[in-house]
């Protein structure tokens, strides 16, 4: 049986707070290790039917950027969910709910300038 491995390295200030964070994957065809500013790991615990996570960030992921990445996700998942499932409804709602984020992040950056 084939197995693959994707490693992530997180590198900290003396408060532990992420200053840098990296990631490989076996697969890769060169191997390398490429730099992120954020990661959103979940987990499905079969035993106690819920969700494990691990959402990291670095101190100089910018706000509005952070905002962009977690609406990049709910996409994902709506496309996921869909794929998994089948179910149009479910992964409809979250996309009604990506393109509400993003009108309202539209919105925050036109009033920021």
């Amino acid at each position: 049986m084939k197995k693959s491995h994707i490693n992530f390295t997180v590198e900290l200030d003396d408060k532990n707070i992420p200053e840098k964070i990296t990631w490989s994957a076996s697969d890769t065809p060169n191997g390398e290790t490429t730099e992120t500013k954020s990661m959103s790991i979940s987990l499905w615990d079969h035993v106690q039917k819920n969700t494990m996570r691990i959402d990291l960030w670095t101190k100089d992921m910018p706000v509005d950027e952070m905002k962009r990445f977690y609406i990049d996700c709910i996409g994902g998942l709506a496309q996921s969910s869909l794929n998994a499932t089948g179910d149009e409804v479910f992964s409809n709602a979250l996309n009604e709910t990506c393109e509400k984020l993003v009108k309202h992040l539209e919105n925050e950056m036109k009033q920021n300038k």
